[in-house]
Order: C-alpha cells, then structure tokens, then sequence
C-alpha cells in the first residue's frame, strides 16, 4: 500500500523506517546531524513549500512533509489494516 506525504509524493507503506515529528529535530542534536548528513547527499527533499511539519525517513530518502506526524502515522496505520485484511492477518511487518 501506498502513504500520501503532501503535495504529488506518494511512497510505498512498506519503505517507511521512521516518521517523525519536526518540533524532535530541534530537540536532539542526533537528528540535526542526521538530517545535515543527508542534506548534503541530496537525500533530503522538501515536499512543499508549507511549513514542514513532519521528517519521513525511508532507506533511500528522507522527505520533508507539510502533514503532520500524528496523520502520517494515522494513514501508515489505516495502511497496515486493510493489508491485514487483505492476506488475513500476513503483513509482513513486524
């Protein structure tokens, strides 16, 4: 299944290793290094111009979203329901 992040970026549910919300950047110098590493690998891309609100991280990429993390999880979640209901119960994720 897929997770909408804002704007035309759609990426598969399965791809997501993390989503977080963008107040906890500020918050811990781990995250700041993480998103600066990346940034100058072109592996950070900003998916509006809106206020960011949300970090996306997947193994390839990190996206920067204009929706929130609590609604991002809310669709990862709806995601894994109806993947649940589709091989009765077999995700795959753990």
């Amino acid at each position: 299944m897929f997770i909408h992040l804002g704007g035309d970026t759609v990426i598969r549910s399965k791809d997501v290793v993390a989503i977080l919300d963008h107040q906890s950047r500020g918050m811990s110098q781990d995250n700041q290094e993480f998103l600066s590493e990346n940034s100058s690998r072109k592996k950070v891309t900003e998916i509006s111009a809106d206020t960011i609100k949300s970090v996306v991280v997947t193994e390839e990429q990190i996206y920067l979203s204009p929706i929130s993390s609590l609604t991002l999880k809310r669709r990862a979640n709806a995601t894994v329901d109806l993947e649940e209901e589709d091989t009765g119960g077999q995700t795959g994720v753990e």
